[in-house]
């Protein structure tokens, strides 16, 4: 009887996989490349629905991001030798050339696959990670709040509403000297993300600092410049008050966002916590990064025009329901005002900004992730601190269960933005956010009822509206819809 040589190969695992044939083959081959992506989705899915806290804190920490783009990088290596590997030992012995082919390029492509996806997620890693540490660097300023009794359910704790300040500008984000034409403080409830915005006009006169602040001293009859009436408006603020006294706030990287922010704070009569400033000129990037938005627009917007020397737009937005706009269309939505009014002009900023979260939503933001965080870290800056980030996140995406308020503080026979009455603004704000409960409608009375809430002129909803009362939080949906009646009104024709 023959025995096997030394150098002849022994029956095993190998040979018995082999003799199952191709089909067991390509059975082995896919099973290990596409098991284990159906085992880390399931894991995945089941994490963002019990832990989503805690896989935002992950997910928005700059160490833990390179971690997980290292280790993305490692599983690359692992998974596709697992895939080769596996291929070669249950490949049949002799196959046939075509078995050949199709095997190898299976691998091949398998391969490919899982590399690419993780080479996917490795690199949102790192744009994340760059895009945290440019937008959010961990900026001190001596107004952000010491949030304390932080636990892991509550990372906001003692906090019942954290108070956002959302500057434009057309400056860069890391100038000094820029004026904040656009000034609106979002205030939101950080359990339910019931919001409301509050909109100041950038010509705003006399603000006051909060008493005891720096700043209060040095101005104690509120913001005012000796020589120049524009030099003492609002949107100066964030220029002139560094300039004139630079070190007055205190240690600090950015005196201009702690001057608003104080001015801000006394304007409203509430403390604003952090801020964030959008450079204007590249708010169409934003846009564009998610695709554009969808407004209502009820009158002509100018494109480009100066009324003060006399220069007409070189075109229109028309009116119209619906209206898809890309970044530069966008940009003119909320920066035109040739032949109309800075509170026209902040209503519509209000509309973009809800246009804005409408487009949030997270397939939206991951399918352009790469080119909306490339955008965002050219204009944007915050002193958010980047522990805070997953709190924002979560309560971001718990403000778009709720309708977003407004008010807006605009010319009547009770306001002035050149002889502000702040108690009669710090009334309206208490009021917007601690509402009175719903009462029954009454009959019409001695004022009557109006269609269209504005703030300014009344409540919604479950009230008459009584013009020229105090300033109301009204639904910032209800005050984008289309309203053809005053859109069929507006000059349509274009230069």
């Amino acid at each position: 009887m023959s025995t096997p040589s030394a150098g002849s190969p022994r029956p095993g695992v190998r040979r018995k996989i082999k003799q199952t044939g191709f089909g067991h083959t390509v059975l082995w081959t896919v099973g290990v490349a596409l098991v284990p992506a159906l085992l880390l989705a399931l894991t995945g899915l089941y994490v963002v629905r019990t832990h989503r806290s805690a896989l935002l804190k992950i997910a928005l920490e700059p160490q833990s991001l390179r971690w997980i783009a290292i280790g993305c990088v490692a599983a690359i290596v692992l998974w596709v030798a697992l895939i080769l590997t596996t291929y070669h030992f249950a490949r049949p012995t002799r196959p046939t050339r075509r078995q050949n082919l199709f095997g190898s390029l299976l691998a091949v492509i398998l391969s490919m696959a899982v590399a690419g996806s993780l080479a996917t997620g490795a690199r949102y890693a790192m744009v994340t990670r760059d895009l945290i540490n440019t937008v959010a660097p961990n900026e001190h300023t001596v107004t952000a709040p010491k949030i304390v009794n932080v636990t892991k359910t509550d990372p906001w704790g003692n906090k019942e509403r954290v108070n956002l300040l959302l500057l434009g500008g057309d400056g860069g984000v890391g100038r000094t000297g820029i004026r904040t034409d656009s000034v609106i403080l979002l205030s939101i409830d950080t359990h339910t993300g019931s919001s409301v915005m509050f909109s100041l006009p950038r010509n705003l006169r006399n603000v006051p600092f909060p008493a005891g602040s720096p700043l209060h001293a040095l101005y104690p009859h509120g913001f005012e410049q000796c020589c120049d009436a524009g030099e003492e408006m609002l949107n100066a603020v964030y220029r002139n008050v560094p300039a004139a006294h630079p070190g007055a706030i205190g240690r600090t990287d950015n005196e201009g966002a702690d001057a608003v922010k104080l001015a801000v704070s006394g304007a409203l009569g509430i403390p604003v916590d952090y801020y964030l400033l959008v450079n204007l000129n590249g708010f169409r990037q934003i846009v564009d990064a998610i695709g554009g938005i969808t407004v209502n627009i009820n009158e002509p917007v100018p494109i480009n025009g100066d009324t003060d020397r006399h220069i007409p737009p070189t075109g229109y937005l028309q009116p119209g329901p619906h209206q898809h706009l890309n970044g530069f269309k966008a940009l003119w939505f909320t920066r035109g005002r040739y032949g109309s009014t800075d509170y026209k002009r902040m209503e519509r900023q209000r509309c973009a900004i809800n246009a804005i979260v409408d487009e949030a939503d997270p397939v939206n933001l991951l399918t352009r992730y790469t080119q909306l965080a490339n955008a965002s870290k050219k204009i944007l800056r915050t002193d958010v601190p980047q522990n805070l980030l997953p709190a924002f996140v979560d309560t971001t995406f718990k403000m778009k269960q709720h309708p977003i308020k407004s008010v807006v503080f605009k010319l009547s026979s009770e306001f002035n933005p050149n002889e502000p009455d702040f108690g009669y603004v710090h009334k309206a704000v208490r009021k917007a956010l601690n509402p009175p409960p719903p009462k029954k409608l009454r009959s019409e009375g001695k004022r009557g009822l109006t269609g269209v809430v504005k703030a300014g002129t009344g409540l919604i909803d479950t009230l008459p509206q009584r013009p020229e009362s105090p300033a109301a939080a009204t639904d910032a949906d209800s005050d984008c819809t289309y309203q053809p009646v005053a859109a069929s009104g507006s000059v349509t024709s274009t230069p």
